[in-house]
């Protein structure tokens, strides 16, 4: 923390002041959080026993769950603690962390779906050569890459934001620390660092977005040259559960971070970030076994070996 910045605290406002409300939203959250905590778990499970599941696609669908995880667990459960005790309070040190990590679990999310549409690639437009490609050796290398590229493009932005000055507002109209919400009440010149903001978020975004949409762009051309129909239909099904968590997770952030910070956009972007952090995280799991017949299976194996095992 830079030495002349007066601010050692922030106060998190939250999303609402509604006492009833706030009983409704912790209720829901709550729910939300244990669901999605444990329906990713659940993945999590049966990637790691399940022989069957030890294909490329579910080694980054298992990443992708440790990060749904993280992500979830960095914000949601402070905002519940702040709910529960009414403590709003949030340090400068344990903003710039609770910052840093939703960004790095967040960003990194979207390098492994980009990684895993070229996955999905492989299996489809070269699939006598999918084993060889996608071995274990390059999956791993592939995973790491979507973390050390986060880093290279996180440390340095998250350095600059904080250290932005705070002078005598320290309220962030926000139930976590965010990026737009310390811009509003900074006293220094932001307009670096709105301009920083956007040209992270169209780098990360915007480009691993154009890399999805070209492999599956790859991927519908070579699937509408099958002969058969049911070949089609099980190619689809294969690709469907990841095209609706892309959809859901690119549809909600590119809106936070592309669209320019009003004080009027403040409001609908901490619905969005919700929803990001909570509500899309307890619904990915669902979306990714329900549409697979391997993680069903899987799934109903599981639980009959537990049940012979208690028998």
């Amino acid at each position: 923390m830079r030495n002349h910045t007066t601010i050692i605290t922030f106060i998190l406002l939250g999303l609402t002041d509604d006492p009833q409300l706030q009983i409704l939203l912790f209720i829901f959250l709550l729910i939300a959080y244990m669901l999605g905590i444990t329906g990713n778990l659940m993945i999590l499970l049966l990637t790691i026993v399940d022989a069957r599941l030890k294909t490329a696609m579910y080694y980054f669908l298992q990443n992708f769950s440790i990060l749904e995880i993280l992500f979830t667990s960095v914000a949601i459960p402070r905002y519940l603690y702040s709910v529960t005790t009414g403590d709003r309070t949030i340090t400068y040190y344990a903003c710039a962390f609770q910052l840093f990590f939703v960004y790095l679990f967040g960003v990194t999310e979207f390098f492994l779906l980009a990684t895993m549409s070229y996955d999905r690639y492989v299996a489809i437009c070269k699939p006598l050569h999918y084993m060889t490609i996608m071995n274990q050796q390059v999956c791993r290398r592939l995973v790491s890459c979507c973390w050390v590229i986060t880093l290279l493009v996180l440390i340095p932005f998250v350095s600059v934001v904080m250290g932005l000055e705070f002078c005598d507002n320290n309220a962030l109209d926000h139930f976590s620390c965010d990026v737009n919400a310390l811009i509003m009440i900074s006293c220094s010149d932001t307009q670096f660092i709105e301009n920083l903001v956007i040209i992270c978020a169209v780098f990360i975004l915007i480009a691993t977005l154009l890399f999805v949409a070209w492999s599956y762009t790859c991927i519908i051309r070579t699937i509408l040259r099958f002969p058969s129909a049911q070949q089609r239909k099980k190619a689809f099904s294969t690709c469907s559960s990841h095209m609706t968590v892309v959809s859901i997770t690119y549809g909600s952030l590119i809106f936070i971070y592309v669209k320019p910070t009003t004080k009027d956009a403040m409001k609908i972007n901490k619905g969005i970030t919700l929803f990001a952090t909570s509500v899309s995280p307890m619904i990915n799991p669902f979306i990714y076994t329900l549409r697979n017949k391997q993680v069903i299976q899987a799934l109903k194996d599981l639980v009959k070996k537990l049940l012979l095992s208690r028998n």
